[in-house]
């Protein structure tokens, strides 16, 4: 039988699919993606294409995805990337500062910006001899039993047939791929809107001292206001200015109709913010730009056969709180990759014949990678709960704090959840489940702290006090002690 080489059609042409065509180019393949919407890069479709609100927050599951890559795309992408090495807490309505680090060992979280992203992304796939780029291009169904796509050309309106050995589902949350996929097999699918929403605001540059642009406020950290039910949120961007963008109930955006409502909001909650972004362009932007819903997708299978399978948020929309979703969709192309290799996907295929080895490999990222997808979609809704309301909790602050402690102290065996999320490749699953066996033993061992401290303090004696050097000392060694025995019980 004669062998052809592997025809991938990837469908959606942002980050995720460009990344995708890249894997695939690598493997040999002859790759077509297909973007529904007009060339991002060119100038005269810039104003065209309304950016995607809420700021990239690249992370090491999705460098380690770019690095894999063999052609330096972290390098490329991080140079225009700006390190955020915590959190910045606005409290109260006049925004009193509290700093908090993301780890205890300086690792950061890197604002991007997702335009210039996506577009590196599909220069360097263009790049690639066996790539074609193809916009303008919306698919409107597809056999997956026969391997053809129809497509249409929005520009023209003609209905294109295209032929494909394997199709690649990376468009996006109302994915059509995924609707041609349902036809196939019984997927389990659920669709929730949260009643939140959001709207994209903008804190510009200042004018420094020399005259030149220099930011509002410290650019390595990520900014919060949390108001408990609802928060704001700021990322810095290359030219000096941060992305803003305020997360609220729907009910919340409704009450505010005019430019009065909205400054009287703004005072009552974000005083500090009016004048960092002045009246005029709040205003401005409040009402021009749109307030966006926020979805959760979740599905399962991803696949069929050796014709078909989704990425992305075509499988697993999640919402924005935990910066995971741009990084879980990167670690899904290296993972989906691995399993090529794992089960020998050849370059070439057959017409005609099942290719045993890609439906084991497509299968295997069923079965291996539907737990993950879930973990990570839970903890995201999660983390929002957190930043609105948990940074302001004297009980999240102290299990944050010891939790950190004790990950000095015994850095294998209690590790914060943020940690293993942002800053390894532990499976979102795996992580999970560890921050849910620490979190028993950790209450233990804040309650130890305290009776530890408070028993010490009445040993020593108040008329002592002059002898002990630093309370803080004492406060450290019953923090040892319950270090250990929290290891002891987790292990």
């Amino acid at each position: 039988m004669t062998t052809n080489t592997r025809r991938v059609a990837i469908v959606g042409a942002g980050p995720v699919g460009a990344l995708m065509a890249v894997y695939c180019a690598n493997r040999g393949w002859n790759v077509h993606l297909y973007e529904a919407r007009p060339d991002m890069r060119l100038p005269e479709n810039k104003a065209q294409i309304q950016n995607r609100s809420i700021n990239l927050a690249l992370s090491v599951r999705g460098l380690t995805a770019l690095k894999a890559t063999g052609l330096a795309l972290d390098d490329l992408i991080m140079k225009a990337g700006l390190p955020m090495r915590g959190r910045m807490l606005h409290l109260g309505k006049e925004g009193h500062l509290v700093s908090r680090d993301y780890g205890v060992h300086g690792e950061c979280i890197n604002s991007v910006d997702r335009a210039k992203l996506n577009e590196d992304l599909i220069t360097a796939a263009e790049s690639m001899n066996n790539v074609k780029v193809i916009f303008n291009h919306a698919l409107r169904r597809a056999d997956l039993d026969k391997g053809t796509l129809e497509l249409e050309n929005r520009a023209t309106k003609e209905i294109v047939k295209e032929q494909a050995d394997l199709i690649i589902g990376c468009d996006g949350a109302h994915s059509s791929v995924r609707s041609s996929l349902m036809r196939y097999i019984r997927m389990d699918f659920e669709q929730e809107y949260i009643p939140h929403g959001y709207c994209e605001l903008t804190i510009p540059p200042k004018i420094g001292p020399n005259g030149q642009l220099e930011f509002a406020m410290d650019p390595e950290h990520l900014h919060i206001w949390p108001r408990h039910k609802f928060m704001m949120i700021a990322l810095p961007n290359p030219d000096k200015s941060f992305t803003v963008t305020l997360f609220m109930p729907f009910a919340n955006f409704e009450k505010i109709h005019n430019e009065s409502d909205l400054l009287d909001f703004f005072k009552k909650y974000f005083t500090d913010a009016i004048e960092l972004m002045g009246k005029e362009l709040l205003i401005k932007e409040y009402f021009k730009n749109p307030k966006g819903s926020l979805v959760m997708i979740k599905a399962n299978p991803y696949h069929y056969k050796d014709r078909c399978i989704i990425i992305g948020d075509a499988a697993h929309s999640m919402v924005p709180f935990y910066g995971q979703g741009m990084n879980c969709g990167f670690e899904d192309v290296r993972i989906l990759d691995s399993l090529f290799s794992e089960f020998n996907v050849k370059t070439g295929s057959t017409p005609g014949e099942t290719d045993k080895e890609l439906e084991q490999a497509l299968q295997a990222y069923t079965d291996r990678r539907a737990k993950d997808l879930k973990a990570i979609c839970e903890l995201a809704l999660y983390n929002y709960v957190e930043m609105r309301h948990g940074v302001t909790s004297p009980e999240y602050l102290l299990r944050n704090k010891v939790e950190s402690w004790l990950h000095l102290l015994v850095p294998t065996s209690v590790i914060p959840l943020y940690t293993m999320v942002s800053f390894s490749n532990k499976p979102y699953s795996e992580a999970y489940a560890r921050h849910q066996r620490q979190g028993f033993w950790l209450g233990i061992a804040g309650a130890t702290i305290g009776l530890g401290t408070a028993v010490g303090l009445a040993m020593a004696g108040w008329s002592q006090r002059r002898h002990l050097k630093d309370v803080g000392e004492l406060f450290r060694a019953a923090l040892v002690n319950a270090a250990h025995s929290v290891q002891k019980m987790i292990q």
